[in-house]
């Protein structure tokens, strides 16, 4: 049982990292720590596609004459994840760029002043 458990270290491995992304956004109140967050949970996502994508045995999709009993490994998770990696990457520096600019304009980046900031505006 212990065995098998452990086996699917990876699993365990996403499901603490989605956790850990989660309660930082959940649990933070300065956005930078909130981005960094969501780059955490987005980092468990990508290595639970890439880990299910995994075929044990499995070559590269390349065909060979002859061959009728090749396992081959389905590339289109990786590159799907490739391009997430790419949109994340963009992503974080848009939400660093506005963070940024919520300090220069705001003076803070703490979601609970800027709240208040806010309604003492209102």
């Amino acid at each position: 049982m212990s065995a098998s458990i452990l086996g699917l270290w990876n699993y365990w491995a996403v499901i603490v990292l989605m956790m850990t992304g989660l309660y930082i956004v959940t649990a933070r109140d300065n956005l930078v720590k909130k981005v960094m967050g969501l780059n955490i949970f987005q980092v468990s996502v990508i290595m639970f596609y890439v880990s299910m994508a995994k075929v044990r045995g499995g070559t590269a999709p390349i065909l060979v004459e002859g061959e009728e009993t090749v396992l081959y490994s389905n590339p289109l998770p990786h590159v799907l994840m490739l391009t997430a990696i790419v949109v994340g990457v963009a992503t974080t520096a848009l939400a660093l760029a506005l963070v940024v600019r919520i300090q220069e304009a705001y003076g803070t980046v703490e979601e609970d002043e800027l709240v208040r900031i806010d309604d003492d505006d209102g």
